[in-house]
């Protein structure tokens, strides 16, 4: 639908970040977005993501966030590509519980993919959770920004 870029490498941001959201509002106010960015400091990619709070408005003041390392990418990747059907991650520390859902389907009516991303929070035992539908061209341009990442990485 929409995609941003910010502090792209050609320009000299001080965030050394770039994104790619993917922005998926709707009418019931149910959508989501979730928003991958490559961080060049820390080598690694951050996936973000907040639930519609509005009218094509998004609470990123509550979002949920997840960092992705080379072997999270390469899971990715591995869906993207068609090799398997579905990546599951789930990171766990003290405070909080990740986890992050990308299942590609083949019901025709229904888009190719669906993400999703949660937290649950150790103390509380809240679940936040941000779940959208990812069409072919969306899921084509991640999957380049997640070959792109990877050889970042590899130093390739």
């Amino acid at each position: 639908m929409s995609t941003k870029t910010r502090d792209s490498e050609s320009e000299s941001g001080d965030r050394g970040s770039v994104d790619y959201p993917i922005y998926k509002p709707n009418r019931r106010g149910s959508g989501g977005v979730i928003r991958f960015e490559w961080n060049r400091e820390k080598a690694c990619v951050f996936v973000d993501a907040a639930s519609q709070s509005g009218d094509k408005q998004f609470d990123w003041e509550n979002k949920i966030t997840m960092k992705w390392a080379l072997a999270d990418l390469g899971n990715v990747l591995a869906t993207l590509q068609g090799r398997q059907s579905q990546t599951k991650l789930f990171h766990q520390s003290e405070r909080a519980n990740s986890a992050f859902e990308l299942t590609y389907q083949t019901d025709p009516d229904r888009a190719p993919y669906l993400m999703s991303l949660s937290r649950q929070e150790t103390k509380e035992k809240t679940l936040r959770k941000v779940g959208i539908p990812v069409s072919h061209g969306e899921a084509a341009v991640l999957e380049t920004a997640v070959r792109s990442a990877i050889g970042r990485i590899l130093g390739w």
